[in-house]
């Protein structure tokens, strides 16, 4: 009887437990918090209407809500494939791999959003740091280290390449650089800030520190494809 494999399944068990429960007690948390907003836009969503709907915040973040059991059947079946295919870690990757889209995608829409000046306004640049922190206010400082809060936390569970503080940092940095750059260009009436770049940088890092335990590592399969088998020895 192999007693490692017989108590290492628990541990695993109650850890993808937590992790459900964690993401799905945040989640409740949100929604909860802003209630009265996403029912504001609930009417015009349920419609699909485009206008007060997907060109809202609330709007966004009430169909992203909404589509969490979408999200959940996705994880579902890449995880069931991969474990038929007897790929390692099947459930981390299935959930890092849709964590980070269904995560990040709602977030950087809401970012590119264009305001009433649009394509009529130049584009503005505030490359000062921590001069546009007071203008933020609350809302604006958790707004911005949300948007790629997900990326953060899933990327070093699904690559080994980026389990290391230095490179989500570097991720979050040069991902809100090209959302910045991207508002600038496109004229969206927008202020490209570098106190966006270091917020949205800084929101990627504690969002990774806090999937810290379930990091992939170098030592497991990297690849989707089980291990061949090695030949028989003479």
């Amino acid at each position: 009887m192999n007693h490692s494999a017989s108590l290492s399944a628990p541990p695993r068990r109650t850890r993808r437990i937590v992790l459900v429960s964690l993401a799905i007690l945040g989640v409740a948390s949100v929604a909860f918090a802003v209630r009265r907003p996403l029912m504001m836009s609930a009417p015009r969503c349920m419609a699909g209407r485009w206008h007060g709907c997907f060109d809202t915040f609330n709007g966004v973040l009430l169909m992203m809500l909404v589509a969490l059991p979408l999200a959940a059947l996705v994880v579902w079946a890449l995880a069931g494939r991969r474990r038929a295919a007897g790929v390692t870690s099947a459930w981390r990757m299935s959930l890092a791999e849709v964590g980070m889209v269904h995560g990040t995608v709602p977030f950087v829409w809401m970012t590119m959003m264009p305001g009433l000046g649009a394509g009529v306004v130049p584009g503005r640049v505030s490359l000062v740091p921590l001069r546009d922190l007071v203008t933020m206010g609350p809302v604006g400082i958790v707004g911005n280290l949300l948007i790629f809060a997900a990326l953060g936390f899933f990327a070093p569970m699904r690559f080994a390449a980026l389990a290391s503080v230095p490179r989500i940092l570097a991720l979050g940095a040069g991902c809100s650089v090209l959302v910045e750059t991207a508002q600038y260009v496109l004229r969206l009436d927008r202020v490209s800030s570098v106190d966006d770049v270091l917020v949205n940088a800084a929101g990627a890092v504690l969002a990774a520190q806090a999937s810290r335990h379930w990091w992939r590592t170098t030592a497991e399969v990297p690849s989707d494809q089980p291990r061949p088998a090695l030949p028989p020895a003479d």
